[in-house]
């Protein structure tokens, strides 16, 4: 069976040593104002490259509007 993660409630494949910015790549996240958590866990935007997402993680990104 295919390890996944879950990132904003649609099933994804997980692999071994996957990043914040795999995941998003992996989903085609490219706005600037977004908001990442790891089952709950904010994530800064600085520790996207090196922050490892666990397999079978639920993964939440929030993309901020901002206007006026």
């Amino acid at each position: 069976m295919q390890k996944q993660l879950t990132i904003n409630g649609h099933l994804k494949p997980w692999r071994e040593g996957m990043t914040v910015q795999d995941a998003l790549d992996l989903m085609n996240y490219t706005f600037r104002m977004l908001v990442v958590k790891i089952n709950g866990k904010v994530v800064l935007r600085q520790d996207y490259a090196s922050t490892q997402i666990p397999e079978g993680a639920e993964v939440l990104v929030i993309h901020m509007i901002s206007g006026g």
